[in-house]
């Protein structure tokens, strides 16, 4: 069960955050009232919500989940791929600290996003991507062997990070797309399949008893409702357009 989230507030700046997704410039009001919305969904999961302030110098900063890996007796903090983005993980870190008395941190010349770690159950994967490099990957596999977790390093070949192509929505169910079809490592997984069309919606989110999604995205919805879940669905075009995913807007610990 997750009880807490910490968030971070759209910045005015957020249109000059890095994206490749030419879908255009984000509405920053509508991309104030969409993460509003996340907010009370979050709230609705029963989790109690952290809300730092926008920060104009870095654009990207309200995708927190990148900052930081956060487990139940451990939080780790990340050191960004991105040079624009390195200094977002300070504040974060100060926030941690009322939580945690174990916080780890990965060190140059290792890069590590939290896009890229995936928890399932007592296992993590952790993706190679042009975010997080091997010194980084290496890195959090001591620090996760050191608490007791397994992990299992995953060379991305087309996504951005690890968990644009796959989420874990619990009870050994994985949403998978694009090169995670037919990835040997999850074959042994109850897996949901995400078409093409869809792709962007692997990135759903299980938080307690719901399930977070993106709107629309019809045959996906039907495919999680087979499962029982009680599903969320939130407008999330605006952070669409700079790269980011639900996950991407939350720590959840």
């Amino acid at each position: 069960m997750f009880k807490q989230a910490i968030v971070r507030k759209p910045c005015k700046n957020f249109q000059f955050g890095i994206s490749t997704s030419n879908l255009g410039k984000p509405d920053y009001r509508r991309a104030i009232l969409q993460h509003l919305k996340y907010v009370e969904a979050l709230t609705k999961c029963n989790l109690s919500v952290i809300e730092l302030n926008e920060d104009n110098r870095f654009p990207d900063s309200t995708f927190v989940e990148d900052t930081a890996i956060v487990d139940k007796e451990f939080a780790v903090i990340t050191n960004l791929g991105e040079k624009t983005r390195q200094g977002e993980e300070i504040e974060i870190r100060e926030k941690l600290e009322t939580f945690y008395r174990n916080i780890e941190s990965i060190r140059k010349p290792g890069t590590l996003e939290g896009g890229d770690v995936l928890k399932v159950e007592d296992h993590y994967y952790i993706g190679l991507s042009n975010r997080t490099n091997n010194e980084g990957a290496n890195q959090l596999t001591k620090i996760l062997k050191s608490y007791g977790y397994s992990s299992t390093i995953i060379p991305l070949k087309k996504v951005l990070h690890l968990k644009t192509g796959i989420s874990y929505l619990g009870d050994g169910i994985l949403l998978v797309s694009g090169e995670f079809k037919n990835h040997s490592e999850f074959r042994d997984y109850n897996l949901i399949e995400v078409q093409e069309s869809e792709a962007y919606a692997t990135n759903s989110l299980r938080i307690n008893e719901y399930v977070l999604k993106p709107q629309g995205y019809a045959n996906l919805t039907k495919q999680i409702l087979n499962y029982n879940f009680n599903i969320l669905e939130l407008d999330m075009s605006e952070f669409e357009k700079m790269d980011g995913g639900l996950s991407c807007l939350s720590l959840r610990f």
